[in-house]
């Protein structure tokens, strides 16, 4: 008699929970950190041509040379910098975590902050230290340092701003930290666009930094297309374990077009901004939630009751992120996307009603 997945698969994996995306069919679709926005018409018109005449039938280029120039040229990549392609950021921190993971090898990052951290230090056999914030989910600078020394990780990850709190670590800070540690340190800058901060000037100076940014906050969500950068030797390791065709043909082609016209997600991204900022102090007149700074393209809110306040505006049509009971200091607390001032009102009624 053949035995079940129980009797062979690793016991750290059983373990796991698969990350969940919920359905998000008929609502207003405020969990996962959209540009709710689309391209421009005549954009989309020309990007439908492109796509057209994309030959499918072909490998993609694996050095992605045209893709690599256009994001050097627009997201001002130092030219002495390498850079790394990734299906999505979340690829590239899966290369990074297999790269580094040496028997014994520690990661060692800030929590709350992104669950894929975790999640890689686990599959790859790495021992995951987290470091808490405080409860303000300021950084405990002194606490992180002694962690360095303590631990002396392989590999930091410091979100910059931090998901899901949305706040921004000073910069002396993140300094302190990649000058202290003795292994690699990634500053994930998924948000720049809306944070107005990068370590990505850096790089030069810092030889265990590497700056990682996805495009899916500025609008390019569905081409899943991540990007690293980093000194040459760094970035010639992570090739190596990087599959050869991880970029698709498609995402090469488009992403390569509409960053051409950079200026039109950059004007969605200051919208965003504004309406972040306009729908942080409405939230802050609810009775019972507690907003905390944000310099990313979502909120965190505390309400009296996060499952009460998340059900009841998901009767209302409306989804966002409920994190309570995922880590202690994020009891009670919704993360809500800013969407078009549209749906931003139908967010704050439903938020309101439910409370």
């Amino acid at each position: 008699m053949k035995s079940g997945p129980q009797a062979w698969v690793r016991e750290e994996i059983l373990a796991l929970k698969a990350y969940h995306v919920a359905s998000a069919e008929g609502f207003v679709k405020l969990d996962a950190m959209e540009n709710p926005y689309r391209l421009p018409e005549k954009l989309r018109e020309k990007v439908g041509r492109l796509i057209a005449g994309v030959a499918i039938n072909r490998y993609p280029d694996p050095a992605a040379p045209e893709l690599k120039r256009r994001l050097r040229d627009t997201m001002r990549i130092p030219a002495d910098a390498g850079i790394l392609l990734g299906n999505g950021s979340d690829e590239i921190i899966t290369i990074v975590a297999q790269t580094l993971a040496r028997p014994g090898a520690v990661m060692l990052c800030p929590e709350p902050s992104f669950a894929m951290y975790r999640m890689n230090a686990v599959l790859t056999g790495m021992r995951y230290v987290g470091v808490p914030l405080r409860a303000d989910f300021t950084l405990d600078l002194d606490a992180f340092l002694a962690a360095i020394a303590a631990h002396r990780p392989a590999l930091v990850f410091v979100a910059y701003p931090n998901n899901p709190t949305g706040n921004l670590f000073p910069e002396e800070a993140v300094t302190r930290i990649i000058e202290a540690a003795p292994g690699l340190v990634v500053v994930d800058e998924a948000y720049h666009a809306f944070a107005g901060k990068t370590f990505m000037d850096r790089i030069g100076a810092h030889p265990n930094l590497l700056v990682m940014r996805t495009v899916s906050k500025l609008g390019l969500a569905g081409l899943r297309l991540g990007y690293a950068a980093a000194g040459v030797d760094w970035i010639g390791e992570f090739d190596k374990v990087r599959a050869p065709y991880n970029v698709n043909v498609v995402t090469q082609a488009v992403a390569d077009t509409v960053l051409a016209n950079v200026d039109v997600l950059e004007g969605q991204a200051a919208q965003i901004r504004e309406d972040r900022d306009a729908l942080a102090e409405r939230l802050r007149d609810l009775p019972g939630v507690t907003v905390f700074p944000s310099a990313a393209n979502f909120i965190l809110v505390r309400v009296p009751d996060a499952n009460r306040a998340f059900e009841g505006m998901k009767a209302r049509r409306v989804l966002v992120r409920s994190f309570d009971g995922s880590h202690p200091l994020l009891a009670n607390c919704l993360r809500l996307t800013v969407g078009a001032p549209g749906e931003n009102e139908l967010m704050l009624a439903a938020l309101s009603e439910s409370l």
